[in-house]
């Protein structure tokens, strides 16, 4: 089997959907991982292209190389119900669980620089590896680097902002543990925007270790398919910015929150207590929900977005 194996076996779980265009590239660069020890488990959605067929040759040249690739059908709700039930299902026998979208393309040590960065984690702590991407045209060029994150991860700031891009998360097996044990809860939540936010606020909530690495991990491509797409430039900072004020967001915090509060014991005491501020304030007088975002401390990574948060704090968009 090509590549190191030392590292310990990593399941991939990638969810598809019409991907045909732009997937075989993806797997192409799986293939090509310095870190050699890895399943695949993708979850079609309903695909109606050639997405099954390419991921059906693409099992059979990788079996010639002891490699398990799986295909399963998706639960057809949407992109985060269907990773949530990757997740959900996922290996309990893996060492580590890599969420890949279908049209990137991995950097060769995508998987690698992650393991390394988890394994500095004491095992029994729950962790999430994530990181910057180069963001590209459909073709893969004119590559910029994704935003910095400049102010340290934490539940303070997963609670209103998703810093962890799913298609770059890695998590150690006591975080896979705590996501596989909860997915299945959080899949039936209605309205929950995003199983990476999801799982950024859950492993912060329960006192994990969240390390977003500032150096790039694949090829972030950009089209008219992407779901959510990159938040690198002032149109998409303000098209986000124009959700949180529209009420999006707070619809979006009333899901998460409920999930949250589903999983309420998972988390330590300290953040226990953040969340019903949190949940409390966004139904107080103004004056009573300025005392308590203080006391919160919840926070956005730019000064832009941390203005654009308090201003829905006023204007009862949170």
């Amino acid at each position: 089997m090509p590549g190191s194996n030392t590292g310990g076996q990593v399941s991939i779980l990638m969810g598809v959907y019409n991907g045909a265009g732009d997937l075989s590239e993806q797997l192409t660069s799986f293939a090509a991982q310095s870190h050699g020890d890895w399943r695949l488990i993708a979850s079609d959605d309903g695909s109606t292209d050639d997405s099954a067929a390419i991921l059906q040759a693409f099992a059979e040249a990788q079996a010639e190389l002891g490699r398990q690739v799986e295909l399963r059908r998706g639960p057809r709700r949407g992109f985060a119900a269907n990773f949530l039930s990757l997740i959900a299902a996922a290996p309990e026998d893996a060492d580590w669980l890599a969420l890949s979208d279908q049209d990137d393309v991995w950097l060769p040590d995508r998987l690698a620089r992650g393991i390394a960065a988890l394994r500095k984690i004491p095992p029994a702590t729950p962790a999430l590896y994530c990181s910057r991407t180069w963001i590209t045209d459909e073709r893969l060029e004119n590559p910029r680097l994704s935003m910095a994150v400049k102010k340290p991860p934490g539940f303070r700031n997963a609670l209103v902002q998703n810093i962890a891009a799913g298609n770059t998360i890695l998590l150690n097996r006591a975080a896979a543990g705590l996501a596989r044990e909860t997915a299945p809860a959080a899949a039936e939540m209605p309205g929950l925007p995003a199983h990476d936010w999801w799982l950024y606020q859950l492993v912060t909530g329960a006192g994990g270790t969240v390390i977003h690495d500032p150096e790039p991990a694949l090829y972030y491509r950009q089209h008219g398919s992407n779901l959510i797409g990159a938040n690198d430039s002032w149109r998409a900072r303000a098209w986000r910015i124009g959700l949180l004020l529209s009420g999006r967001f707070a619809a979006w915090n009333d899901a998460n929150l409920a999930a949250l509060w589903a999983e309420v014991d998972r988390l330590t005491p300290e953040n226990r207590a953040v969340l019903e501020t949190f949940s409390r304030l966004r139904g107080q007088s103004l004056p009573r929900r300025l005392g308590a975002f203080r006391q919160a401390g919840l926070y956005r990574q730019t000064v832009l977005g941390q203005a654009a948060l308090w201003l829905a704090l006023v204007l009862r968009r949170l």
